[in-house]
C-alpha cells in the first residue's frame, strides 16, 4: 500500500519539477538468465538420481542372471532391414548401456534398460524358447509335434521374420503350425505376416487363436483412434530422438519400437473363459481370460505338459500402465489384481516357470509365487490407496500425491514392481478416472477455459512474459522442476514464438526426463524438449495402416473409422445415402450422411443417392492414398451408378488430419 506521506511528497515534488520529468520511471525488467546447456544434468538431478541409487539394491543379480539365462544364439548382423533397404532395427543401438548409469539417466531405469536390451534366442524350458531384444515385445516359440507354435509375432513383419529365421537356423527349420495373439496391441500381432502368410495359413488350416473381442479392439486402438494415439506414441517411445545416455535408453517395457511394417491375419477363433482347453499341434493349452486388464482383449495360458505359465502382458518385470501415455481405454486395477491372484491360486504350485510377452522369464516355484504375489499386490495397492484418499475427499491430483511408494517388501525392494513403464502417480490418476471420470470434483475444473486462453491471462497476471520467465527460472534453479514446467508452459502457450520461453521449458522437461524412472516418462519429456528446441520433425505423414493390416479389418469397422473423420461443417447437401458394393467380399455397406453424423450400416438401400462398386481391397488402397478413385473409375476397377456428384460430396466431408500436429506448443 502507498502511504499518505508518499502521496504528499509526490504532490509536493510535482509542483517544483519540470513537466518532462513527471513521467514515472519504468521498472527495470527482471534479468532472465539463459537456460542451461542441453544434455547436462543439473546438481538437483544428480542428487535425486544418486539418492535413488543409494536406496535401491542395484547390485542384485537374480534378474541380471535371468535376463541372460539360456541364450543359445543371436542375430549376427548390423541390422534388420526392410525390403527397400531401410533399417527396421539396428542391432547395436543399445550397446552404450554398459557400466554405471551416467548423471543423465535414472540409475534404476538404466539397469532395467540394460537387462531389456539383452538380445538373442533364449531357451525357456523343455520345448519353449523366446526371441528377445529385437523389438519392444518378445516372441515365444513352442515346439509342437510337427512345427512351431508362435506366440505374439512381434510388432513388424521384418523383425518377426528375422526372429523366425534365427529360430530355424538354430533349432532346425519347421513350419508354423499355430499362431497365438495374447492380446489386442499391435506389438503382439503386427509381425504376423512375417512368420505366416494368410494363404499358407488357410491352405494348411493353421489355427490362429486370440482372446475374445480381439479383432474389435485391435481395430479401435489402431485405426479409429490411430492418428492421436500414434502421434503420442512418438513421444512415449522416443521414436524421433537418438538412442543415447541423453535421449532414449529404453521404454521400460522393452528396448523400443521397430520402424517396420505392421500386419494382421484375422484369428480363426477367439477364446473366452478360464480353463478353456485347446490342443495345438499336439500341445495342450489351458487359456485364462484376462479381458480388461492390460488390454480390453487378453488371455494368459498354462501348458500342463510343460508346467509353464504364460502371463502375456498381465505380469511382466515392471509395474505396467493403467492408463498409457499414448492414450487408450483406462484399465481396471482391481480386475488386473484379481486376474493375477487367480493364476497364483490356480497355477502357482503347478508352474516351474513363468514367461511373458515382454522381459525375461522367472524360474522356480518359489520365485514364481513371489513374482505373482508382488505383481498382484502392486495393482491392488494403487487401487485401494487411491480410493482411500478419494473417499476422504481427495481430488485426482491430491489422491495421486498421496499414493507413495509402498512399504511392503515385494514392491519396495523387488525391481519387477517398480515403475519402469507405469508409475504410481499416473496410475493412481487412472484409478481415479476409472471410478470418477476425468475431473477432480472441483466445480471450477468442470468447465475450464482452453489452455491457449488461460495461458495468456496467467502470464499477464504474473506481470508479463519476462516476469513469468523469472518465476520459472527461480523454480528451475531451486530444482523445483514440476512447478517450473507449469510456469514455463504458460509462457510458451501465451508466447509460442518466444525462443527463450521454449528453451527454458525444454531445459525443464529435460531434467524431468533425466530423473524419470519410467522409460515412457523419460522419452515423453525428452521428445517434448526436442520439439521445443528443434520444431516438429518433417518426416511426412506416416501410414496409419497398410493393405495387409486393412485386409483383416471388418468392413463395418472400416466404415466406423470413416465416420470418425466426418466433418459436419463440410456437409453442404441435404442428407443422403451412399451404397458401397464390395464384390470380392460379397458385401454391401450403406453410409447415411446426415447434418451431424455419418451412420454406417451393413447392406444396401434402394434410395441411395449413389452406388459405388469396387473391391474392398481397392477401397483400402484408395483410403491409404496408394491410388485414387478417378484412376480406378477410369480403369474400370470401380463403377458408379446414380449421381456421381454425391460421391464427390461424400468424400469431401472426410477430414485428413495431419499426423505431426503440435503437442508441446499451441
Amino acid at each position: 500500500m502507498i502511504s499518505l506521506c508518499a502521496i504528499a511528497l509526490s504532490a509536493c515534488a510535482s509542483q517544483a519539477t519540470a513537466p518532462e520529468a513527471l513521467a514515472p520511471e519504468t521498472p527495470a525488467a527482471p534479468a532472465i538468465p539463459a537456460p542451461p546447456e542441453a544434455g547436462i544434468a543439473t546438481e538437483a538431478t544428480r542428487e535425486a538420481n544418486a539418492a535413488l541409487a543409494a536406496r535401491l539394491p542395484l547390485d542384485e543379480q537374480s534378474d541380471v542372471e535371468d535376463a541372460a539365462r539360456g541364450r543359445i544364439a543371436y542375430i549376427d548382423a548390423p541390422a534388420i532391414l526392410a525390403e527397400d533397404g531401410h533399417v527396421v532395427w539396428a542391432i547395436p543401438q543399445f550397446d552404450f548401456l554398459k557400466g554405471d548409469a551416467p548423471d543423465t539417466v535414472n540409475p534404476s531405469l538404466w539397469r532395467q534398460s540394460r537387462l531389456a536390451a539383452e538380445h538373442g534366442l533364449f531357451e525357456v524350458g523343455d520345448g519353449i524358447w523366446q526371441v528377445r531384444g529385437y523389438d519392444l515385445s518378445v516372441m515365444s516359440v513352442i515346439e509342437g509335434k510337427t512345427g512351431w507354435i508362435i506366440v505374439d509375432p512381434l510388432t513388424s513383419t521384418e523383425t518377426a521374420s528375422a526372429a523366425l529365421k534365427l529360430v530355424n537356423d538354430t533349432l532346425g527349420e519347421r513350419p508354423v503350425t499355430g499362431l497365438l495373439y495374447t492380446h489386442s496391441h499391435a506389438d503382439h500381432f503386427g509381425g504376423a505376416r512375417g512368420v505366416l502368410s494368410q494363404e499358407d495359413a488357410a491352405e494348411r488350416n493353421v489355427p490362429i487363436l486370440a482372446p475374445v473381442g480381439f479383432l474389435e479392439h485391435a481395430v479401435s486402438e489402431n485405426l479409429i483412434a490411430g492418428n492421436q494415439m500414434s502421434r503420442r506414441s512418438t513421444f512415449m517411445f522416443g521414436n524421433t530422438i537418438p538412442r543415447s545416455p541423453t535421449a532414449h535408453v529404453g521404454s521400460g517395457l522393452g528396448p523400443g519400437l521397430p520402424q517396420g511394417t505392421i500386419s494382421l491375419i484375422a484369428p480363426t477363433e477367439e477364446i473366452s473363459g478360464r480353463g478353456t482347453q485347446r490342443v495345438i499341434d499336439g500341445v495342450t493349452f489351458e487359456f485364462i481370460d484376462a479381458a480388461g486388464t492390460e488390454a480390453p482383449a487378453e488371455f494368459m495360458f498354462y501348458l500342463p505338459e510343460k508346467r509353464a505359465l504364460c502371463t502375456a502382458e498381465v505380469v511382466t518385470a515392471t509395474f505396467h500402465n493403467l492408463l498409457t501415455p499414448r492414450g487408450a481405454k483406462v484399465r481396471d486395477a482391481l480386475g488386473w489384481s484379481r486376474a493375477i491372484d487367480y493364476v497364483l491360486e490356480t497355477y502357482g504350485d503347478k508352474a516351474d516357470v513363468v514367461f511373458a510377452s515382454h522381459h525375461w522369464p522367472t524360474w522356480g516355484e518359489e520365485n514364481v509365487d513371489t513374482l505373482l504375489e508382488g505383481q498382484r499386490d502392486i495393482y491392488r495397492y494403487v487401487h485401494d490407496q487411491t480410493l482411500r484418499a478419494a473417499n476422504a475427499g481427495a481430488t485426482m491430483t491430491e489422491a495421486a500425491e498421496a499414493v507413495t511408494e509402498p512399504a511392503f517388501e515385494s514392491a519396495a525392494d523387488a525391481f519387477n514392481t517398480r515403475g519402469y513403464y507405469g508409475t504410481l502417480n499416473h496410475n493412481a490418476k487412472a484409478v481415479y478416472q476409472y471410478y470418477f471420470g476425468w475431473w477432480g470434483g472441483v466445480p471450477a475444473e468442470y468447465y475450464e477455459l482452453p489452455h491457449v486462453v488461460t495461458a495468456a491471462r496467467y502470464v499477464e497476471a504474473m506481470g508479463g512474459l519476462d516476469a513469468t520467465l523469472a518465476v520459472g527460472a527461480k523454480a528451475f534453479e531451486a530444482g523445483d522442476y514440476r512447478w517450473a514446467a507449469e510456469v514455463f508452459n504458460h509462457a510458451v502457450f501465451a508466447e509460442p514464438e518466444s525462443e527463450t520461453a521454449r528453451n527454458w521449458l525444454a531445459a525443464t522437461y529435460e531434467q524431468l526426463g533425466f530423473q524419470a524412472e519410467s522409460g515412457a516418462w523419460r522419452s515423453y519429456f525428452l521428445v517434448g524438449a526436442s520439439e521445443l528446441r528443434n520444431g516438429i520433425p518433417s518426416l511426412g505423414n506416416p501410414q496409419l495402416g497398410n493393405p495387409e493390416f486393412l485386409r483383416a479389418v471388418k468392413s463395418i469397422d472400416l466404415m466406423d473409422s470413416l465416420a470418425a473423420r466426418y466433418n459436419p461443417a463440410k456437409m453442404t447437401a441435404e442428407p443422403f445415402a451412399v451404397n458401397l458394393i464390395f464384390p470380392d467380399r460379397d458385401e454391401a455397406m450403406t453410409l447415411h450422411l446426415g447434418k451431424s453424423v455419418l451412420v454406417p450400416r451393413e447392406g444396401s438401400v434402394e434410395d441411395a443417392a449413389v452406388t459405388l462398386t469396387l473391391d474392398r481391397s481397392v477401397l483400402d488402397l484408395v483410403l491409404l492414398g496408394k491410388t485414387t478413385l478417378p484412376e480406378q473409375l477410369q480403369s474400370g476397377a470401380a463403377t458408379v451408378s446414380g449421381n456421381p456428384a454425391m460421391l464427390q460430396a461424400f468424400f469431401g466431408t472426410l477430414d485428413r488430419p495431419d499426423f505431426w500436429f503440435p503437442v508441446v506448443t499451441p
